[in-house]
């Protein structure tokens, strides 16, 4: 009986070691800091348990041992609360700090910046091949100038379709906004003349000084029953905002029968030729308040205005002399 006592004691005691060596151990890793690259990166997907998680990071050498993060994880109660996403892990980090990392949500964020005046084919285009977003958009459901250019962040896992309702959104809203400011000077009767000239003025000029007098030339002559006579209209009548067309207009192109055509047709296009941003927009809203009738690329990337079309041809001939020096 004593010995079996002493036997049991001896048992006992060796086990006792033994799980406190495990603990030690087992803290001593849990807490260790990895050397890694910096911003090692990690996907977890969607319905990933803590199992295929610690599998996944132990391979991708964000952590050492997959059984002390699970481990780990239950005891600091954040088992269930790993996320999914995309995760950068810096170097210098413990198993727990990668525990409480994906747990606190601590996400990419990765962000597309969509430049004005884009076509929404491009724009399409541009939302297709941004990595990490799942789905495909089709250019048939997607109306002209109907998605705000701007920067839009996202995660690993978002729909595209939901950026583009997010676009749609956000341009909807911009317009309403400029047309609730209407300049009682201005021409537009609808929002919809507001966004299809904002678009012309959008491709009319980088400048943004200049957005308010293009718009007040452009109103002026529909004030007047004159044609726009805009080459970005033409331009689009002859792409569809499908293509760059990458040469200069000719002759023949001002003559192609399109509704987009200001050259041949009175009025504004029937519908937008790209997406405005906010400048464009309040530009078409609040023109400057002006005479002017004409205006032609000054040759230094801006342009001339003019009242007449004396003026304007004397400006022309201006440009088209420094176009030939630079040929």
């Amino acid at each position: 009986m004593k010995l079996f006592l002493r036997l049991s004691l001896i048992t006992a005691g060796f086990t006792l070691i033994f799980i406190i060596v495990f603990i030690s151990w087992f803290w001593i890793c849990y807490n260790a800091v990895v050397t890694i690259n910096p911003k090692k990166r990690v996907i977890i997907d969607r319905g990933m348990g803590i199992a295929s998680i610690s599998i996944k990071l132990a391979d991708a050498g964000v952590i050492n041992n997959p059984l002390v993060f699970r481990i780990g994880a239950q005891f600091d109660g954040l088992s269930k609360k790993l996320r999914a996403g995309e995760f950068h892990f810096a170097a210098g980090l413990s198993a727990r700090e990668v525990a409480q990392h994906i747990a606190a949500g601590q996400i990419v964020q990765r962000r597309l910046t969509i430049p004005e005046g884009l076509s929404s084919a491009q724009i399409i285009d541009m939302v297709n091949n941004a990595t990490g977003l799942v789905g495909t958009i089709r250019l048939k459901s997607i109306a002209e100038g109907s998605l705000f250019p701007d920067t839009y962040f996202y995660v690993w896992g978002d729909s595209r379709k939901a950026l583009i309702l997010r676009m749609e959104k956000l341009m909807k809203k911009a317009v309403a906004e400029q047309w609730e400011n209407l300049s009682p000077k201005s021409i537009l009767k609808t929002k919809e003349e507001l966004q299809i000239l904002a678009s012309i003025i959008e491709k009319e000029t980088g400048v943004n000084a200049e957005r308010a007098r293009i718009s007040a030339v452009f109103q002026n002559r529909l004030r007047r029953g004159m044609r726009l006579q805009s080459d970005p209209t033409v331009v689009y009548a002859l792409t569809r905002g499908k293509r760059r067309l990458n040469r200069r207009l000719t002759y023949a192109d001002l003559r192609k029968n399109s509704p987009y055509n200001t050259y041949l047709h009175h009025g504004l296009p029937p519908a937008p030729i790209a997406s405005p941003g906010y400048d464009s927009l309040r530009a078409a809203a609040q023109p400057l308040v002006s005479k002017e009738l004409y205006f032609v690329a000054d040759g230094m990337g801006g342009h001339a205005f003019a009242r007449t079309l004396k003026d304007h041809n004397r400006n022309v001939a201006k440009w088209r002399r420094k176009r030939g020096k630079v040929n």
